[in-house]
């Protein structure tokens, strides 16, 4: 039973398997979202080790201008990683850290830009409003950015998953994927009724605090540990 369980959960989410590092050249801006305390921030401090052992280019966009916390958390991942950080005052407008990030690393040959945005609950209409702006802003650099939209989502936070997509996905297309948390109790099971509703594809998964705690997901080896 376990079997045919396991093997029917991977045939979900085999075809949904993305690469966090893929051979396109040229620069790509990856937008990062979701609600408060998923580990947006820690995930692009890991996200920053990956691609620089990759010999990417990077720069990352601090857009989460709420919290001073956010902004030193990232400058210390950044600092960590010898990876250049744009930022600007707390209370500044976010739109405009999104634009300079872009901005500077079009001009300095960069790979990546990545934006960090503030942590915003799927039902505050201002909140994702405004994220609706850094959207349009990067786009009157980039007509095509963001090329990747990543939700960021809490392994412990259940079927509410669902309806932070949906509302995200009222604004933008979501392009990937990750799952944090899963080095506790919670499994993520609420990924493959995700997947199989949204067809979303899963970028990687999070498995601890440390700076390579984050995981390529792999389809067969989620399936096997949601049973185990």
């Amino acid at each position: 039973f376990y079997k045919i369980f396991s093997a029917e959960i991977s045939k979900i989410l085999k075809p949904l398997e993305k690469n966090i590092i893929d051979e396109d050249t040229g620069l790509k801006t990856i937008l990062i979202c979701g609600v408060n305390g998923t580990g947006k921030t820690t995930t692009i401090g890991k996200l920053c080790k990956l691609y620089k052992e990759q010999n990417k280019k990077i720069v990352i966009g601090a857009a989460d201008t709420f919290r001073a916390a956010a902004i030193d958390q990232l400058k210390i991942w950044c600092d960590k990683n010898q990876t250049e950080m744009i930022h600007s005052p707390v209370g500044s407008d976010p739109a405009s850290v999104a634009f300079k990030t872009l901005e500077y690393a079009k001009n300095n040959q960069k790979d990546l830009c990545i934006i960090d945005t503030a942590g915003r609950l799927h039902n505050k209409k201002n909140l994702m409003e405004e994220f609706s702006k850094i959207i349009r802003v990067l786009k009157k650099i980039d007509p095509d950015a963001p090329q990747e939209t990543w939700i960021v989502l809490d392994a412990t936070t259940g079927q509410n998953a669902i309806n932070q997509i949906d509302e995200f996905k009222k604004i933008t297309n979501i392009t990937g994927i990750i799952m944090t948390k899963l080095d506790g109790t919670a499994k993520g099971g609420v990924l493959v009724a995700i997947a199989d509703q949204f067809k979303i594809p899963i970028v990687a998964i999070g498995v601890g605090e440390k700076e390579d705690h984050l995981n390529q997901f792999k389809a067969d080896e989620f399936a096997q540990a949601l049973i185990n």
